[in-house]
């Protein structure tokens, strides 16, 4: 018999310890996978709304909370639609366009639906009185120091809803869908969909954007207003401002313009998150460190009871010429078998669970991070092969004699 078919043999009879700590090592390292599959996608997703949202600028409820950029709007809170119209009548200089929205709850087909209104650009053109003031009013933007910060070309095709935050042209019974709703309800540009009551035509289907905007329905703000019966209140404001120098002197504008709500900009909302995302890697700090604590005593102590529970076998393996190392090896390998084990369906239970449940927690996507799988399975290889040394060299070290004294 050699030394995987002992090994194999002692798991098979005595697998209670055995699994225990298995279990340990498992839950440790799914824990671990899993905080940071989300930290790291967190964080890929915030650096990706600092690159393409600039310095853009939210005008919220005074009593709302700060979680992620995208889903700011869904704070159950509302504003007055006339702080719209009194941001505009203020000629502030880098306000380049304005978004309000409002997002109420909708069920489709049995799903629960966020259905946004959002304001078209046109809407705001085809006002004289604010036409005449931004002509008259606006002003150049002193102090840019990054040219690529000016407005942008216009972009008029619905899809630009999903990188400018802004769509030219709505009609009352249009709509346009975010992709993941798009594709669940199989819903294209040309479909019909019926929302409180009514009939929508779609006017376009989004592009995939990673975001909760996946899974919202746009439509003209004032129809759903008129539809949800909320009156003329928008959730929040979104402000596109020029440049960061601009959008660094109109938060306290907008602050004197407004002073019942909260305005902030991308990089408070996104230093928000940066916390979450501290406080979560910090939090995989601490499981690193429970799993070596509790896994690798687990691991000790399951290799310690067996190797007392074995005394007389391991001295009859010696009596019949095993050597020392042949003996230390033997529950080193069984040490192997447990970290590889729970190494490996820690590894993939985190993966798992953080792709299942990173949109819930931190509202973006999650895909497998091989590298980091690997990372753990080692790490959980090397955690217990060190618990399983000081067992295995005291099992090396029984004297065969004493052994058989033992009754």
């Amino acid at each position: 018999m050699n030394l995987r078919m002992i090994v194999w043999k002692e798991l098979w009879e005595r697998p209670t310890a055995m699994a225990t700590s298995v279990l340990a090592i498992l839950l440790g390292v799914a824990s671990l996978v899993a905080i940071r599959h989300v930290t790291v996608f967190s964080e890929r997703e915030v650096g990706r709304q600092l690159a393409t949202l600039g310095a853009n600028i939210l005008i919220l409820p005074e009593g709302a909370t700060l979680q992620d950029y995208y889903s700011a709007d869904q704070n159950g809170q509302t504003l007055p639609e006339e702080h719209v119209s009194q941001v505009m009548l203020a000629g502030l200089p880098g306000v380049e366009k304005l978004s309000p929205r409002l997002c109420v709850p909708v069920e489709v087909d049995g799903r629960q639906v966020t259905l946004t209104g959002i304001l078209p650009q046109s809407d705001f053109q085809a006002k004289a009185a604010w036409q005449t003031v931004t002509l008259f009013n606006k002003k150049g933007h002193a102090g840019c120091k990054k040219a690529a910060c000016g407005p942008k070309p216009l972009d008029s095709s619905p899809e630009a809803l999903a990188s400018q935050r802004t769509i030219e042209q709505l009609r009352d019974r249009e709509a346009v869908i975010g992709s993941d709703i798009g594709e669940k309800l199989r819903l294209r540009a040309g479909s019909s969909v019926k929302l409180l009551g009514e009939k929508f035509q779609v006017l376009a289907v989004l592009p995939p954007t990673g975001t909760v905007d996946d899974s919202r329905i746009f439509a003209h703000l004032h129809t759903v207003q008129q539809l949800a019966n909320t009156g003329q209140v928008v959730s929040a404001i979104e402000v596109m401002g020029c440049c960061e120098d601009v959008a660094g002197q109109l938060v306290p504008q907008l602050n004197d313009l407004l002073p019942n709500s909260k305005v902030v900009t991308v990089s408070q909302v996104v230093e928000t998150q940066v916390g979450v995302n501290r406080l979560m890697a910090r939090s995989s700090v601490f499981v690193l460190v429970v799993l070596v604590l509790v896994g690798g005593a687990s691991v000790t102590n399951a290799i310690s009871s067996n190797v007392r529970e074995r005394r007389r076998e391991i001295g009859t393996l010696m009596a019949l010429g095993a050597t020392p190392r042949f003996v230390s090896r033997l529950f080193l390998l069984k040490a192997t078998w447990l970290g590889v084990a729970g190494g490996v369906g820690g590894c993939l239970t985190g993966t798992a669970l953080a792709v299942w449940l990173g949109p819930q927690w931190a509202g973006v996507t999650v895909l497998p991070l091989f590298d980091l799988g690997a990372i753990a399975v080692v790490g959980a290889l090397a955690i217990t092969l060190l618990a399983a040394y000081w067992p295995a060299r005291q099992a090396a070290r029984l004297d065969p004699c004493t052994c058989f004294q033992e009754v």
